[in-house]
């Protein structure tokens, strides 16, 4: 009896392996990770570097001084009020010396202004300078209607057209000192506000051989 053989041949797939084999995705990820590791450190540390240094140059600009009004407010406000911004930023004197300018040049344009009016009101006015005699008594002549004297000559009023004008000047003048002790009031604050940590002292003092004037300069 004839025997029939069969040959069965088996093939075993190899397993794929993630870690073995050298060019592995695995592989790949670790070799790029240590080759990027340093740079990225340098990068981290550069980064440091330009945030540390940008944040010394910040906290040097706001370390700079700044002054307490900006040169166009302490020009306004010294323009409408003279002295104020110069008492902020701590200049008693000028401000004080703008103040009295102020309150005398206000004074004395008043005082101007009632003299002109005046003036104008008595210009057209004059004085009685005699009265009409009467030959027979020698006294003065009484007027039956009013009861009163009878003038005969009169002085022209003082307030001619001239000293009008002359008063007119004066309140004119007035008016434009303080006019301008509020621009120079203005000027000087915005001048003050630009150089206020410019300081000078300026002052004379006695010697034997006479006057000796000295300046000194510092700044903040």
């Amino acid at each position: 009896m004839a025997s029939v053989i069969f040959k069965i041949t088996v093939t075993l797939r190899r397993r794929v392996g993630w870690v073995r084999f050298p060019h592995s995705p695995a592989t790949a990820l670790l070799l790029a990770l240590i080759v990027a590791g340093p740079a990225a450190v340098g990068a981290q540390e550069r980064d440091s570097a330009r945030a540390g240094i940008a944040a010394q140059q910040r906290q040097k600009t706001d370390t700079v001084p700044q002054p307490p009004l900006s040169p166009r407010r302490a020009f306004i406000t010294s323009l409408l009020l003279p002295g104020y911004a110069q008492t902020v930023f701590g200049r008693s004197k000028a401000a004080m010396l703008f103040a009295v300018i102020e309150v005398g040049s206000i004074g004395m344009a008043r005082k101007s202004a009632i003299d002109l009016q005046e003036a104008k009101a008595l210009r057209q006015d004059s004085v009685v300078a005699t009265y009409k005699i009467d030959p027979t008594t020698g006294l003065a002549q009484i007027d039956p209607k009013t009861g009163l004297p009878v003038p005969d000559t009169f002085i022209a009023s003082r307030f001619t057209d001239d000293r009008v004008k002359a008063r007119r000047t004066h309140y004119e003048d007035w008016i434009a000192a303080v006019v301008f002790n509020h621009l120079f009031s203005g000027a000087d604050a915005y001048v003050a506000a630009n150089l206020w940590d410019f300081r000078t002292n300026i002052g004379a003092v006695a010697s034997s051989r006479g006057g000796v004037i000295y300046a000194s300069l510092s700044w903040r």
